[in-house]
């Protein structure tokens, strides 16, 4: 399954943790923001790892 979705819910404190991650899918603005264009199937495991590692469980993706 190929990861086809990923966003930031509510909730994010910027903690900086998925941008240091996955700096190619993630930046830090005021919250974390998902990086329009991105080739998804290129980072999966840094996104899975960024979501499964981040302190507030915001970061989501959908796999189909």
């Amino acid at each position: 399954m190929a990861i086809t979705k990923v966003w930031v819910e509510e909730g994010c404190t910027s903690c900086g943790l998925c941008e240091g991650t996955a700096p190619e899918v993630f930046e830090i603005d005021d919250v974390s923001e998902v990086i329009e264009g991105v080739d998804y199937s290129k980072y999966e495991s840094e996104i899975k790892e960024a979501a499964n590692d981040c302190p507030v469980e915001v970061i989501k993706f959908l796999e189909s």
